[in-house]
């Protein structure tokens, strides 16, 4: 499982010029999932996500998680990242996990994370989605669970 994370100022999510998730500061994922997939992949991922320590602390460090702020979590299925760019001038998707076994554990992740964490929200699965953000810093970092 992949997530590119961004910490932002606010994030929201368009399908058809309708909001369909939105957070103020917080962090938005961008989530591939990967062939092999699964509950064990998704737990440690949460983790991660509400652990990350991209958030700073009194001193200006970046010390602190989204669970230590309490900002939002907006998590968007992007199978993309998952690709293998390896080779040739057109990605394969031959490493992203089939649609029915992504829309099964993102929706697994998504569910994980609303247990533990207040102000998720989300994209909609396979739909073509328009992601606005405000990026703070810019922080951006990709997390992998293996």
């Amino acid at each position: 499982m992949i997530a590119l994370i961004q910490r932002v100022e606010s994030a929201r999510v368009e399908v058809d010029d309708v909001t369909v998730g939105a957070i103020g500061a917080g962090l938005l994922a961008l989530v591939a999932v990967e062939p092999g997939d699964g509950d064990t992949q998704c737990r440690r991922m949460r983790e991660r996500l509400l652990g990350y320590r991209v958030f700073s602390d009194a001193e200006g460090r970046m010390n602190l998680g989204l669970a230590d702020t309490g900002g939002g979590l907006l998590l968007v299925s992007q199978f993309t990242l998952a690709a293998d760019t390896r080779k040739g001038m057109r990605p394969s998707f031959t490493t992203a996990a089939a649609p029915d076994d992504a829309r099964r554990w993102f929706d697994h992740l998504v569910a994980l994370a609303r247990e533990a964490h207040p102000g998720v929200e989300t994209g909609r699965f396979g739909a073509h989605m328009k992601v606005h953000l405000i990026n703070d810093g810019p922080v951006t970092f990709r997390l992998e669970v293996r």
